[in-house]
């Protein structure tokens, strides 16, 4: 299923998009760029576990958090 969105983008940013990938490619284009940053929420809880998982990244983490609180006071 396709939904349609309406966006606007500056005109130099349009041409270019229309001689690089053609008026037909630029919604393929736009997808292939945006799917990337789109997670379920099931996907972030999954990485969110195996990140808590992951004894020395979550005490370097933790470390890091500790040492850097009184920026966080200031």
């Amino acid at each position: 299923m396709q939904r349609k969105l309406s966006i606007t983008i500056a005109d130099e940013v349009y041409r270019g998009l229309h001689q690089q990938i053609g008026r037909v490619g630029i919604s393929r284009f736009r997808d292939g760029l945006v799917r990337p940053y789109l997670t379920t929420a099931d996907e972030l809880e999954a990485e969110y576990r195996a990140a808590a998982e992951d004894a020395p990244t979550e005490q370097e983490a933790k470390d890091w958090i500790e040492a850097h609180v009184d920026e966080a006071l200031e």
